[in-house]
């Protein structure tokens, strides 16, 4: 009766309430990094593991292919902030404004790509950039007199399909984070600008822009983590880790190659670690650069 009463009283209900949290964190988060940084520092047998310190660490500087694997990821990683934090805040200032009508519809037609399945979105894009005449893009590229082109096996071209499938996926999704952080402006503001004679780009540059910050941070934070861990867009693209000259290698995709493929789950997990602090590491410097960590002045 006791224990009843103790549950049911306000100073425990919010403890009950966030117990479930604390318990999927320990387990799915905390208990998984624990044992990741473990296995960085071992090489791991099928019955057995053995120390080695730092030796995978060292042999990760020296590794050509996981420097690829660097790059790829921040090229992709770039593109993706280039492209999906202006489009989607243009399009979702269009669709906020008088200028759009049928706005459900837009919304729709934007998002729908996000509830498609990866392997799907994949594998239509592997067919469109094939590099066969019948291929979308070779199509088109023939009409025009350009004949065809072999778009997965060049570096510029095979980035390029990659963002147009991150485009096409993820536009819709920035696009309503933007929205809801556009509904949170008080309108007002804007007919106060209005009243002072100022136009539609100067209402979106010193009225929108300042006011959505918030919603563009944590856009810019995700889309940072995203990037540098897309795995699944490369995978299918090219059907499987592998891609010409590694042109399309990621580093999630070299941490699949090496800790699943290979069976080497201590360097995979020193490459998985490596990850997660350059993706802390860049978020921490523009939360900072952001001011999002300034203390509020009274």
């Amino acid at each position: 009766m006791k224990i009843k009463k103790f549950l049911y009283s306000q100073k425990a209900a919010p403890y009950v309430f966030v117990i479930p949290f604390i318990l999927s964190f320990l387990f799915f988060w905390i208990y998984p990094l624990c044992s990741t940084i473990t296995m960085s520092f071992q090489d791991i047998g099928p019955a057995s593991s053995e120390w080695l310190g730092f030796k995978n660490y060292a042999k990760l500087l020296r590794d050509p292919t996981f420097r690829t694997a660097i790059a790829n990821s921040f090229e992709y990683m770039l593109g993706t902030l280039i492209l999906l934090i202006p489009f989607p805040m243009l399009f979702a200032v269009l669709l906020d404004s008088r200028l759009v009508k049928a706005k459900g519809f837009w919304k729709a037609c934007l998002y729908l790509p996000a509830l498609t399945s990866v392997v799907i979105s994949g594998t239509l894009f592997r067919l469109m950039f094939s590099e066969y005449p019948t291929g979308q893009m070779n199509v088109i590229t023939s009409a025009l007199g350009l004949g065809t082109f072999k778009w997965l096996k060049m570096k510029a071209t095979g980035l390029g399909a990659l963002l147009l499938t991150a485009c096409w996926r993820w536009t819709g999704v920035n696009m309503l984070y933007f929205l809801s952080g556009l509904k949170s402006i008080d309108t007002a503001l804007y007919e106060s600008a209005e009243i002072d004679g100022a136009n539609a780009w100067q209402k979106f540059r010193y009225v929108t822009i300042p006011l959505i910050k918030p919603t563009t941070i944590y856009v810019l934070t995700i889309s940072v983590y995203a990037g540098l861990a897309m795995f699944m867009e490369s995978f299918m693209l090219w059907a499987g880790p592998a891609s010409p000259n590694n042109i399309g290698l990621t580093i999630v995709g070299y941490l699949y190659n090496r800790g699943i493929q290979k069976n080497d789950l201590g360097y995979g997990s020193a490459i998985g670690l490596v990850l997660l602090v350059i993706a802390l590491v860049i978020n921490i410097i523009q939360l900072i650069a952001n001011g999002t960590f300034k203390k509020e002045e009274r």
